[in-house]
């Protein structure tokens, strides 16, 4: 079974280091095995790193976005525009689509 949470989703971080007040954000990573993601704008860690000449990297404390578990995260409806539980519906031409289940509005953006 798959996530609910895809790659490009815009998002609502509802628990978790948030950063600010229930953000929104667009998926840019999903790790399916450990039921992690990447959300742009959230979940900053500070990275120590070391100068290493030969691969062009500058050191120093680089910061960036840490994985968030996806329970975590709740999908933002294109066409609701609200935060909503996701479904998984087959059409009748065979096609299967995730759905809103406010709306019953089509999530994927195919």
């Amino acid at each position: 079974m798959g996530l609910h949470v895809r790659k490009d989703d815009v998002v609502l971080v509802i628990a978790g280091k948030r950063g600010k007040e229930r953000p929104r954000g667009k998926v840019l990573r999903v790790f399916p095995d450990k039921n992690l993601a990447i959300v742009e704008g959230v979940n900053f860690i500070k990275k120590h790193t070391k100068p290493n000449p030969s691969k062009n990297i500058k050191g120093g404390i680089v910061e960036r976005e840490a994985p968030i578990h996806v329970s975590n995260l709740m999908v933002i409806c294109p066409e609701c525009s609200k935060p909503v539980r996701v479904a998984r519906k087959v059409f009748e031409d065979g096609t299967r689509h995730r759905v809103c289940r406010k709306c019953e509005g089509i999530i994927d953006r195919k």
